[in-house]
This record gives structure tokens, sequence and C-alpha cells, in this order.
């Protein structure tokens, strides 16, 4: 049997956890014969390394991070803990998978209850991280964005890259927007949620889980390192 960590970064918001406790239910459910435990990187309890040292006792070990872009935690955090494990594996962060551009397409229609109108932009709102890994992914979503709205879209991030969210915000007012739409590109509520509402958009959407198809992303991450090993 092989073992599924769910790991997310973790936060003190009890919104957040629920919808991260949430979307991991919505995993169980879907693998029904696999051990699903969570796992976290900052702010809560258990730590990734802990969980892993105890499950790797037993089976192999899949981590698939609750993230949605390479980074500091999956490039570091994760993958020490991982590699001291020689029955460990590492899947890849979620936010490149088609099905996250479904959901964040979803959230501006959602957001957008009146529709779209002359002038908007939309500035996609990430984390930010000092690996362009990061920043290449993030980009990798701007471009499916691009091709399914009517309105421009540029990025933001809330900390550690540029430009900042606020400063995307101002870039696309200075160059005629007239409505700026914060599309947040962020899994649950929590501190960088409330970065990216705090960054003066006119409109904000909502996180992206929980939902179902998040789920399906974090399966089929597991899906794909079983297959490779």
């Amino acid at each position: 049997m092989t073992t599924l960590i769910a790991c997310s970064h973790g936060t003190a918001d009890a919104v957040g956890q629920a919808c991260v406790r949430a979307l991991i239910a919505d995993v169980r459910a879907m693998l029904p014969a696999v051990k699903v435990v969570a796992a976290v990187v900052d702010v809560e309890q258990p730590q990734i390394a802990e969980v892993l040292a105890r499950e790797a006792q037993f089976d192999d070990v899949v981590v698939v991070p609750l993230l949605l872009s390479v980074g500091y935690h999956t490039a570091v955090d994760i993958s020490r803990a991982v590699r001291a494990h020689t029955n460990a594996f590492q899947a890849t962060p979620l936010g490149t998978h088609p099905l996250i551009t479904d959901v964040l397409v979803d959230r501006l229609a959602a957001a957008l209850q009146g529709g779209w109108e002359h002038g908007d932009h939309v500035v996609l709102a990430a984390a930010g991280s000092s690996n362009p890994k990061a920043l290449d992914d993030v980009e990798r979503v701007v471009a499916q964005l691009r091709l399914r709205t009517p309105a421009p879209v540029s990025v933001g991030y809330a900390s550690t890259a540029s430009p900042r969210i606020g400063d995307a915000v101002e870039a696309a007012r200075e160059a005629g927007a007239r409505r700026v739409i914060a599309l947040s590109h962020v899994l649950a509520p929590g501190f960088f949620a409330g970065l990216v509402g705090a960054a003066g958009a006119d409109i904000v959407s909502a996180p992206l889980a929980p939902d179902v198809r998040i789920a399906q992303v974090v399966v089929d991450r597991f899906q794909t390192v079983l297959a490779s090993v």
C-alpha cells in the first residue's frame, strides 16, 4: 500500500483550515482504498517531517503538496523531508494542472455576477516566491487565462516577487482600467488571501478551495507518481 500525504502550507485562519480539511475529505472519497493523511509545512501541526517519519515506517509514501507553485516549501521543506526516506516520493504542486485554470475561470464568473464590463482588467494575485520556477508556474496560468477571458490579465504577488499586487492594481488603472479584479491564486482563506483582499482591487474573487476539481488534481498528481515508480 502507498500512503498519500496531503501537505498544505498551514494557516491560523479557522475558515482556511476547514477548507483544507474539506479538500482532503474529497480526496479520501475519491481514493477509498488509499490511506490519506494531512501534514503542513508552517503555522500548524503536524509538520511534514514528523508525518513522514511515522508513515514511512509502514508504507511507501507519496507527498502531494497542496500548494499552487514550486517554491521554498516544495523545493526545500518538503523535498528535505522526502529525501530522508528511500520509500518516499514527492508529487508536483497543483497550480499548472488545467483543472486549476477551470476553477479560476469559475471564481471569476462568480465574482462578476453582473458580467464583464468595458474597461475590466484582471490581476492574477499569487503568493509569490524567490524561486524562478514558481514565477514560471504562475506565468503559465496567466497564459491560459488570457485565452479564456475577454479582459487583459496581468500578475501581482503578495510577497517576495514583483510586482506586488497593489502595484499591479495601480498599474492597471494607470493603463486605463475602469475596474480591476483581483483573481485570488490562493488555495484557501488565510494570510495570503488577506493580502489579496487588502491590495485595493475593485473586486476580489474567492480562494480556490474547497472544490472537487482540486481534489481531482491531487488524485492525478498522486497517480502520476505511482505510475513512475
